[in-house]
């Protein structure tokens, strides 16, 4: 019971303030729909709810949630071991870093949308490739970006101690870089995770991947079903911020490094 009450305490403004958005948004939706006064546009509230909770009985809600999940998750973990060699070379070569910043440049500023499509050519128009390697080209510089950071913000001392004492590149890497880099890149896992299911679904739309929230969501604008559109839209959402909510306690696994 005390630990249900130090867990408000903690976090009652958050509550306060996430309750006060969802009223809002909540009349903003309500305003818009009395407003426009067309369904195809601005679907009902009531209908919206109606169709989010019907989804949950919906064997093919459940596979469209689960295939765009395994891709995200898939692609951010392919990102963050991708990102944390590149890392760990950049940290410890200046070439190897001088190297990589136009190839990480050059990933960063690509069109994802029109590599949704290359892609799903090249992968002979398999629709559920596409989506994970977007998801990468996205997730891959965002994560290297905030390793480096990290590593940038060592204490420059320490570095050059380590040098002068002869210790050697391994004992560098995972006795100095990674206890320094980790913690704080761990604590972003949420919202990078977050970012790559938006990422997935978009993709998803795009080139509409049949088992993927991504698919529905292009099925149900093409029927003009405004308000599974929605419904769908919201799953989303709420499924992000679940993912947000649950990655970003790794956080409490590297308070040991702090």
């Amino acid at each position: 019971m005390t630990a249900l009450k130090n867990f408000f305490k903690e976090r009652k403004f958050n509550i306060i303030g996430s309750a006060v958005a969802i009223a809002l948004m909540w009349l903003v939706w309500i305003i818009a729909y009395y407003s426009v006064g067309n369904k195809l546009i601005v679907p009902s509230f009531n209908e919206t709810a109606v169709c989010f909770f019907k989804n949950f009985a919906s064997t093919e809600f459940w596979t469209a949630l689960g295939g765009s999940l395994l891709r995200t998750l898939l692609a951010f973990l392919v990102s963050l071991l991708l990102a944390a060699v590149c890392a760990a070379g950049a940290s410890l070569s200046k070439t190897v870093k001088a190297v990589l910043k136009p190839v990480i440049t050059f990933v960063r500023v690509l069109p994802t949308l029109a590599v949704s499509l290359i892609i799903l050519k090249f992968a002979q128009g398999d629709r559920s490739v596409s989506p994970a390697i977007v998801t990468v080209l996205v997730l891959f510089p965002a994560i290297y970006a905030q390793l480096i950071a990290e590593a940038e913000g060592l204490d420059g001392g320490l570095a050059e101690m380590a040098k002068a004492y002869n210790i050697s590149r391994r004992d560098r890497l995972f006795k100095i870089y990674l206890p320094h880099m980790l913690p704080a890149t761990l604590s972003q896992c949420g919202a990078n995770i977050s970012l790559g299911l938006k990422v997935t679904v978009s993709a998803e739309v795009l080139v509409n991947t049949a088992k993927g929230l991504g698919g529905m969501l292009q099925e149900s604008s093409l029927a003009a079903e405004t308000a599974q559109l929605a419904a769908l839209t919201v799953s989303a959402v709420i499924a992000g911020l679940l993912l947000d909510i649950a990655f970003s306690q790794l956080k409490r696994l590297t308070r040991k490094w702090c």
